[in-house]
C-alpha cells in the first residue's frame, strides 16, 4: 500500500486552520504568491510516492550499519538522497542569499509531513539539517556561514545536533565534553556524544556537527556550555575538503524503530581533539542550541503528523478490503468489509481527526514563526513570536502523543494482521515511539509550556489565544447548522476548562510548584485537544463558505463533530485531573519507594 499526500486536507489546514492565507493578505509574506503552494505540496507528494515510500519498508528490513569506521545507509537510500537535493528539497525555506528558495517556513513544514509520512527515518536527515542551518544563520560568524551555509542549504552536506552524553541526557547542564583555546581562534573538542541521528552515514561527502561542550574556565551547569562548528571533513581555503577531523562513530545503535536511521555514539579525541569553531558566545552554546531544537521540536511534531497520516491510510485501504461478519440487520451469504462496523468506523474516524488536528497545530506554529521573522511591524513580530513559543511544546507533544495513538490503533484496525510485519502496521507503531522522547521528551514539552509559556507572562499568550478561539466558537455557533450537532456546546465547554486550569496552574506555579509540574502533561493534552478541536471548526466553516473547493465540505464538518463530541469532550475529565490529581501525585513516594 502506497503513500498519497492528502493535498486538499493540508492545504484547508494551512491557509484556513494555521491563517496562512490571512497572513498573506495581512502583507506578513512580502511579496509571496500563495498560489504556489498547491504546486509544491503536489510536486513533494508525487517524489514521496514515487521514490521515498518504497525505500520505507527497504530501510526498516535492513537498518543502517557502521562497519570498518564508516556508517552505510539502507540500499537505495544514497541515491535516493542525491535525487531528492537534486530536486531543491532541501533548500525550500533556505535563506536565498545562500541558495535557498527562501519560501515560508510553513510551506516546508507542509513538506516536512510528507517525507515523514512516506519515510520518517530519510526525512530525519534534512530536518536536523535545517536546524543546523536555523542555528548557523542566527548566531554564526560570517566567515563560518561563508564556508558551511551553502553547503548545508543545498543538502550537499548535512547536519546534526550534538548534546547528549551517557550521564547527561536531559540535562544538559551534566555534560562533559571538554572544549580547549587554539592559538589559532579554533578550539579542540575532547568527548563522547550518544544518539546523534545521522551522526555519520554515506549520503553527503560532509557532515557539519554542532556540538556543545565546556571550556576549562566555564561556569557551572548550563550556564557554562559553549556549542561549536565540527566538521567531519576540515575544509580548505578554496572551499574543498581536507584532512578527517578527529571525530568518528565509534557504535551504532539498535533500536525499536527508525533502523534505516543511523543512530550512532560519536567520539572526539583519540587524535588530540576534533577541531571545533564557536557559534556564537563562550558560554553561551544553550541559547544558540535552542535554535535548533525549537525547530527540531516542530519538525518532530510534524512526523508525530506524518506517521498517524500513513498509518490512516494504510489502516483505512485494509479496513475497505478485509471482510469478516455482517452489517447489522444484513442477511444472506458472504461477509462484509470491516469498515461497515461501526467500532472499525469509530476507529478510523478517531485516527483522522487525531491526525487532522494535530497537522492544524503544526501548521499555525510555523506560521507563527514565519510571521514573526517577516512582518514589518514589530508589535506584530512581538505577537507573533510569543505565539509561536506557546505552540511550539504543544505541537512537539500533543502531535507525537498522537501519532503514537493514531498508530497503535492502526495495528487495532489490522486485527491479529497488524501484529504481522508483512501488513506495515507495525512499522509504523514502531518508527512513532521514539517521536514523544527525543528532541526533548513530551514531559519536559509539558513543563515548558506550564513554567515558561503559561508562567513567563501571566499568561498572557494562553488568553490572547482563547480569545480567538472563542470567537471560532461563536461562528459555529450562530451557524445554526445541524450537521454540527453538539460541536459549539462542546468546544465552549472545553474552552471553559482550558481557561479555568490555566488559572490554576498559574497560582500553583507561585505557591506550590510541584502541584503545577504534577498537572502538566494533562493540562497539555487539555491544550492540544481544546485547541485542536477549535482549528478544525476554522477549517469546517471555511470549507462550507468556499464551496467545492476542497470537495464535499460536508465531511470536514462531520471530522469537526467527531472530533468534538468524542475527544474534546474529554476536557472536564483533564481539567479535574489537573486540578484535583496533585496530592496523589505528590504523596506517590508511599507507593513507589515502599
Amino acid at each position: 500500500m502506497t503513500y498519497r499526500a492528502p493535498i486538499s486536507d493540508m492545504l484547508l489546514a494551512l491557509n484556513h486552520g494555521a491563517g496562512l492565507q490571512a497572513a498573506v493578505k495581512a502583507g506578513h509574506y512580502g511579496d509571496y504568491d500563495a498560489d504556489i503552494t498547491a504546486a509544491v505540496l503536489e510536486e513533494a507528494g508525487r517524489f514521496a510516492t514515487e521514490v521515498l515510500t518504497p525505500l520505507d519498508r527497504t530501510g526498516d528490513q535492513h537498518g543502517a550499519r557502521l562497519q570498518d569506521g564508516r556508517v552505510t545507509t539502507a540500499p537505495g537510500w544514497a541515491a535516493a538522497y542525491r535525487r531528492w537535493t537534486a530536486a531543491g528539497w532541501n533548500a525550500v525555506s533556505g535563506p536565498e542569499d545562500f541558495g535557498g528558495q527562501g519560501l515560508p517556513l510553513a510551506i516546508n513544514a507542509a513538506c516536512t509531513e510528507i517525507w515523514s509520512a512516506s519515510n520518517i527515518a530519510f526525512g530525519l536527515c534534512p530536518l536536523l539539517t535545517l536546524s543546523a542551518i536555523e542555528a548557523l544563520t542566527a548566531h554564526g560568524s560570517d566567515a563560518l556561514k561563508k564556508i558551511y551555509l551553502e553547503k548545508l542549504v543545498s543538502g550537499e552536506w548535512s547536519g546534526t545536533m550534538q548534546l547528549t552524553e551517557p550521564q547527561a541526557g536531559s540535562d544538559v547542564g551534566s555534560l562533559r565534553s571538554r572544549a580547549e583555546r587554539a592559538a589559532d581562534g579554533s578550539y579542540r573538542i575532547v568527548g563522547t556524544k550518544i544518539f546523534i541521528t545521522y551522526g555519520d552515514h554515506d549520503m553527503t561527502d560532509n557532515i557539519v556537527h554542532f556540538v556543545l561542550a565546556r571550556l576549562p574556565d566555564a561556569p557551572a551547569g548550563t550556564k557554562g556550555t559553549s556549542l561549536f562548528l565540527i566538521s567531519k571533513f576540515l575544509v580548505n581555503a578554496d572551499g574543498s575538503l581536507g584532512a578527517r577531523n578527529d571525530i568518528h562513530a565509534s557504535g551504532i545503535e539498535h533500536k525499536l524503530g527508525i533502523h534505516a536511521s543511523p543512530t550512532c555514539t560519536m567520539t572526539m579525541g583519540d587524535e588530540g581533539g576534533a577541531v571545533g569553531y564557536l557559534i556564537g558566545e563562550e558560554n553561551r552554546g544553550m541559547q544558540c542550541m535552542f535554535t535548533m531544537m525549537n525547530q527540531a521540536r516542530l519538525g518532530v511534531g510534524l512526523e508525530g503528523v506524518g506517521v498517524a497520516e500513513r498509518a490512516y491510510q494504510r489502516a483505512l485501504a485494509y479496513a475497505q478490503e478485509r471482510k469478516q461478519g455482517r452489517a447489522v440487520g444484513k442477511s444472506g451469504d458472504g461477509m462484509d468489509a470491516i469498515i461497515v462496523h461501526p467500532d472499525v468506523k469509530r476507529m478510523l474516524m478517531q485516527m483522522r481527526a487525531l491526525t487532522a488536528a494535530a497537522r492544524t497545530i503544526c501548521y499555525a506554529t510555523a506560521v507563527a514563526l514565519d510571521v514573526a521573522a517577516r512582518a514589518t511591524d514589530p508589535d506584530v513580530r512581538a505577537a507573533a513570536a510569543a505565539r509561536g513559543a506557546l505552540l511550539t511544546p504543544v505541537a512537539k507533544a500533543f502531535s507525537t502523543d498522537i501519532g503514537n495513538e493514531v498508530a497503535s490503533l492502526g495495528v487495532q484496525v489490522h486485527g491479529g494482521m497488524g501484529f504481522i510485519e508483512e501488513t506495515g502496521a507495525a512499522q509504523h507503531y514502531r518508527d512513532a515511539r521514539i517521536t514523544s522522547i527525543y528532541e526533548g521528551t513530551n514531559g519536559i514539552q509539558s513543563i515548558d509550556l506550564v513554567t515558561r509559556k503559561l508562567g513567563g507572562d501571566g499568561g498572557a499568550a494562553v488568553w490572547a489565544l482563547l480569545d480567538e478561539l472563542s470567537a471560532t466558537v461563536k461562528r459555529v455557533e450562530a451557524s445554526n447548522d445541524p450537521a454540527f450537532g453538539a460541536t459549539g456546546t462542546k468546544l465552549r465547554d472545553a474552552l471553559g476548562s482550558l481557561e479555568r486550569a490555566s488559572k490554576w496552574l498559574l497560582e500553583r506555579l507561585v505557591s506550590s510548584p510541584n502541584d503545577a509540574l504534577a498537572g502538566a502533561t494533562p493540562y497539555l493534552r487539555l491544550f492540544g485537544s481544546t485547541l485542536g478541536g477549535c482549528k478544525l471548526a476554522e477549517e469546517a466553516l471555511a470549507a462550507r463558505d468556499l464551496g467545492d473547493e476542497f470537495g464535499d465540505s460536508r465531511r470536514y464538518v462531520t471530522l469537526t463533530r467527531f472530533f468534538a463530541e468524542n475527544v474534546a469532550v474529554q476536557a472536564p475529565a483533564l481539567e479535574r485531573t489537573v486540578i484535583d490529581g496533585a496530592d496523589a501525585v505528590n504523596s506517590a513516594d508511599a507507593v513507589l519507594l515502599s
